[in-house]
């Protein structure tokens, strides 16, 4: 089958930037539970997918999912370089949740053994790192998929504070029912739904990514100030343009 030229899968790309638009203005005021059954239930049904972390906020939104429809496909990727206790919290929410289709995806052996043969390319080059590690196994876990749906938040960081809930990504929507809660929002749901906290976020760590990327942030810092520390980066390239795609991309 030919490929699609330039031209042409620009022009989804408009085509699905205007969808993305009328779904923001029709259904973004009428919060994360009701944004999440359309998407779920009647825009993209069967074609969607939850993509987590399972990190230090994110059993808010799986518990908001897990209520709508727990077979949803929910992506999980595992860098290799992760926190065990990430692991072993995600497998804790799996279980409380009732989650029943939890998929873990890794980067591809090949592209390891290239670029990454000693497991150390985050000392020399953390952007192509994330590419290879978090942005290419969600592309290709997303290849599936018609829409996906992120926990991020615009109180998060200065790329995302006009984040609207239904936006274009790559050929395809992404959902942000989480857009416009404050952090104070997400430690009370977490409270009133007894949802049990990521260990690391009591020891000083209240964004969490990769072990070797990650550092704990002091008393009055910003949340995400420990991710990336003193290095100019604030993003894996997940949440990018084009996912980061410059072969040097740059989270959930």
């Amino acid at each position: 089958m030919a490929q699609p030229n330039v031209a042409e899968a620009h022009g989804k790309e408009e085509l699905l930037a205007v969808e993305a638009a009328s779904y923001d203005r029709r259904f973004g005021g009428r919060g994360a539970k009701e944004i999440l059954r359309i998407a779920i239930n009647d825009l993209f049904k069967g074609q969607i997918t939850l993509v987590s972390s399972f990190g230090a906020d994110s059993s808010v939104l799986l518990h908001l999912v897990s209520e709508i429809d727990r077979d949803i496909p929910v992506v999980f990727v595992d860098t290799g370089k992760l926190f065990g206790e990430t692991k072993r919290y995600r497998d804790e929410l799996i279980e409380k949740l009732g989650l029943r289709n939890v998929v873990s995806v890794k980067p591809a052996p090949e592209d390891l053994a290239v670029y990454d043969p000693k497991g150390n390319l985050w000392l020399s080059d953390n952007d192509q790192c994330c590419h290879i590690r978090k942005v290419l196994p969600l592309k290709r876990a997303l290849s599936d998929f018609d829409a996906w749906i992120s926990g991020r938040k615009r109180h998060q960081s200065a790329t995302r504070t006009s984040l609207p809930f239904f936006e274009v990504d790559e050929g395809r929507i992404k959902v942000n029912p989480l857009a416009d809660w404050t952090a104070t929002e997400i430690l009370q749901y977490a409270k009133d739904h007894d949802l049990p906290p990521h260990p690391l976020v009591a020891e000083g760590y209240p964004s969490i990514g990769c072990m070797p990327c990650t550092d704990k942030v002091a008393p009055g810092e910003d949340p995400r100030s420990g991710r990336w520390r003193g290095m100019n980066k604030i993003e894996c390239g997940i949440h990018l343009p084009s996912h980061g795609q410059q072969v040097d991309g740059s989270g959930i």
